[in-house]
């Protein structure tokens, strides 16, 4: 078998290997035209990846994308901007400047006593005037500063907030504080059809509390640990808590085309990647293979039935133009043949960022968490995983 191998990543097909034997050599000739110790260069070369000036299509060219965000984030962090440049060191500039040693040693000199009075007092005004230019920006700086620090305090008050009041909703499985007592709930989807389920009775009260509860989610010895929540849109629970109330943190909730009693093929669940690690903050760790191998199992149970899944696949993807003719993972939710399953099994294979060995068959049911990812543009970061009990 061929070794179709380029910058550590190994490639299923030699069209795969050929396009990133392509990213690889433009990637090369990028690295050839920037310095990668100068925080503005940088910058730049983060934001044209980011704008797509670059045709970067493999896991070698994502590989490098990364790179460069990160280092630009650190530039970023440390006060650069992308016109900053490096100052040369002591030795450089002795080096650049031994030529003008002589004409400065040459120079003459000046004092405020070699000007007459007139000029003096113009001297003066000037400075004074710098002065107090330089006080006024002295101050404006600390007071951006404080809103910073103030922005960032309230930020992450906030987050540990929400968190803090996730775990009291957590407290809250089991309670029967709010339960109804009632044998089960009656849904009626057509005049003809009349299901009735029950709710598990770990989730009664909690249902009670907030009759858009359809589920939990949590991945041992993780952060992830909170309730799915389900309107008839995917934009309320974007910026709305469990209590219904405004929050930036918004919930983690199952997209509404998803039906948990006619069980989909696939359901999808999205949550914010918060800069505090909260909600889905912490997901794309499953980047790391060796993280995955750690936590292979996510249990997501609906309000009438638990569930535990095996993570199957992880891979970045983006949201497409409607026109673009490309896997779109957020629209995958059925399956009506295997052949079309296969095909849905195959793409999300081809994008993985490594193989864990488990596969699925047609009928199985999927789970997909789905958040925000910066590499690129409207970018994704996701995990599938196939239920087995």
């Amino acid at each position: 078998m061929a070794d179709y191998t380029v910058a550590g990543r190994t490639f299923r097909t030699q069209s795969d290997y050929k396009a990133a034997l392509r990213d690889q050599a433009q990637i090369d000739a990028i690295k050839g035209k920037i310095n990668m110790e100068q925080p503005g260069e940088v910058i730049r070369l983060a934001a044209d990846l980011k704008a797509g000036k670059y045709q970067l299509t493999t896991l070698v060219g994502r590989d490098f994308k990364d790179e460069i965000q990160e280092l630009a984030e650190k530039y970023r962090k440390q006060g650069y901007t992308k016109d900053s440049k490096v100052k040369l060191t002591k030795q450089q500039k002795k080096l650049s400047g031994s030529g003008k040693t002589s004409q400065k040693n040459k120079t003459k000199k000046v004092s405020l006593d070699d000007y007459d009075a007139k000029m003096q007092k113009e001297i003066k005004a000037v400075l004074k005037k710098k002065e107090r230019n330089r006080k006024l920006i002295v101050v404006l700086c600390s007071i951006i500063a404080l809103g910073c620090f103030g922005y960032y305090g309230i930020y992450y008050y906030t987050a540990d907030k929400t968190q803090s009041d996730y775990n009291d909703l957590a407290d809250l499985k089991g309670s029967t504080s709010l339960s109804s007592g009632a044998p089960g709930v009656t849904i009626h989807y057509t005049d003809e059809e009349e299901i009735e389920l029950k709710v598990l009775e770990e989730y009664e009260t909690l249902y009670n509390k907030n009759r858009r509860l359809i589920g939990w989610l949590k991945i041992e010895d993780t952060n992830i640990d909170y309730p799915v929540l389900q309107t008839t849109d995917n934009i309320y629970y974007l910026d709305h808590n469990f209590e219904q109330e405004y929050d930036k943190n918004g919930s983690l909730f199952l997209d509404a085309a998803c039906d948990i009693v006619h069980r989909n093929t696939n359901l999808i669940i999205y949550g914010h990647h918060m800069r505090s690690g909260k909600m889905f903050g912490n997901l794309n760790k499953y980047s790391s293979e060796s993280y995955y191998k750690e936590h292979p199992y996510i249990q997501f149970d609906t309000i009438y039935e638990k569930g535990t899944y095996q993570v199957m696949y992880v891979f970045r993807s983006k949201i497409y133009n409607e026109d673009e003719i490309v896997f779109k993972y957020y629209q995958f939710f059925d399956a009506v043949s295997e052949k079309e399953f296969d095909s849905n099994m195959q793409e999300m294979a081809a994008i993985s960022l490594y193989d864990t060995g488990v596969r699925a068959g047609f009928g199985d049911e999927l789970l997909t968490l789905s958040t925000c990812d910066n590499s690129e543009a409207d970018g994704r970061f996701v995990v599938v995983a196939k239920r087995i009990e």
